[in-house]
C-alpha cells in the first residue's frame, strides 16, 4: 500500500512538467540505444574511405564519419558505455557520500570533525587535473591487468565516482543531524538498540528520497566528466566510440563535416538536461518546503 507521503510526492512530480518531460526524453534515450541496436543491424567498425564524412542520408541517418563509419550505429553504442559508466560511477559516489555523511551526522564529536574536514578536503582539490592525472598515471597499469576496454572502465568509474561523493555526504549528514533528534529515534535508544541497527532500520529508510535526488544528478555529472576525459583522449580506446571519444575524432571537421560533432553532442545535452530536469522535479516532489 502507497503510504500519504509517497503518494502526495508523486502528485507534486505529476504536475512538474518539465520534470516529466525530462523523464519522457530520458527513457526515450534508453530505449532508443538499448533496444534500437536490435533493428538497425549496421556495424560500427565498418570502414569504407570512399563514403567517409557523408551528410545524413536514408541509408546513414546521422551520416558518416571521416573513416565512412555510420554514425547512428557508433552513438548508439557509445551511448551504453556513458550510461554504464554514468550509473556506476553515481553508485560509488552514492555508496560513499551515504556512508560517511550517515555516520558523521549520527555518531558527532570528533568523528564529525574528521570526515567533514576529510570531505573539505576533497572539496578543495581541483577536479579536472586530478582525474587527469589519476588517468595518466594508472590507465596502462589497469589495461595490463584487465584489458583495454575494461580496465579503462574501471578506473574511470572509481576515480569519477570517488571525486563526487562529497555532496551527498554533506547533505546526508545534515538530515541525519535532524533525525538523530527525533523521538523515534530517542526510543529505539531508550529499548537499547545498537547504533547500528538505528541507523540501518531508523535513520537510513528516512534518507531514501534525498539519495534518489542526488542520485539522478551525479549520473549527469558522470557523463560529463567521462565525456571530457574522452575528448581530452584520456578515456577509452580510440576503437571504442563512446560520444566523448566521438566529439573528439569530430573536432578537425567541424567545417567540413559538422554533423559529425552535432549527434554526439546532442546526445550528451538531451541525456544530460533530462537527467537535471527529473532530478529537480523528484527534488521538489519529496521535500516541496525547498
Amino acid at each position: 500500500m502507497i503510504s500519504s507521503a509517497s503518494s502526495g510526492a508523486w502528485r507534486r512530480f505529476r504536475q512538474n512538467k518539465t520534470a516529466i518531460l525530462g523523464g519522457v526524453v530520458l527513457g526515450a534515450i534508453a530505449l532508443s540505444i538499448f533496444l534500437l541496436p536490435f533493428l538497425y543491424r549496421v556495424p560500427i567498425d565498418a570502414i569504407d574511405f570512399t563514403r567517409g564524412s557523408l551528410p545524413p542520408s536514408f541509408s546513414h541517418p546521422f551520416g558518416t564519419d571521416d573513416l565512412g563509419q555510420d554514425q547512428l550505429a557508433r552513438v548508439l553504442f557509445g551511448g551504453k558505455i556513458s550510461l554504464s559508466v554514468g550509473l556506476a560511477a553515481m553508485m560509488v559516489a552514492i555508496t560513499l557520500g551515504t556512508t560517511i555523511g550517515a555516520i558523521a551526522g549520527f555518531y558527532g564529536g570528533w568523528i564529525d570533525q574528521l570526515l567533514m574536514r576529510l570531505t573539505d578536503l576533497f572539496l578543495s582539490l581541483p577536479q579536472l587535473p586530478v582525474l587527469l592525472l589519476v588517468v595518466y598515471l594508472f590507465r596502462e597499469k589497469l589495461r595490463a591487468i584487465a584489458g583495454a576496454e575494461w580496465g579503462t572502465f574501471i578506473l574511470v568509474v572509481i576515480v569519477i565516482g570517488s571525486l563526487n561523493w562529497m555532496s551527498v555526504a554533506r547533505l546526508v549528514r545534515s538530515k541525519c543531524l535532524s533525525l538523530k533528534t527525533l523521538e523515534f529515534v530517542s526510543a529505539a535508544r531508550a529499548i537499547g538498540a545498537n547504533p547500528f541497527r538505528i541507523l540501518q532500520v531508523h535513520i537510513l529508510p528516512n534518507l531514501i528520497s534525498l539519495i534518489i535526488v542526488a542520485a539522478t544528478l551525479s549520473v549527469g555529472n558522470a557523463i560529463i566528466t567521462e565525456s571530457t576525459l574522452s575528448f581530452l583522449g584520456l578515456g577509452f580506446p580510440p576503437d571504442v566510440p563512446t560520444w566523448g571519444r566521438m566529439l573528439y575524432d569530430a573536432q578537425n571537421f567541424l567545417t567540413s563535416a559538422p554533423h559529425m560533432a552535432l549527434f554526439p553532442g546532442l546526445a550528451i545535452f538531451l541525456t544530460v538536461l533530462s537527467l537535471n530536469y527529473l532530478g529537480d522535479g523528484l527534488r521538489d516532489a519529496f521535500d516541496p518546503k525547498t
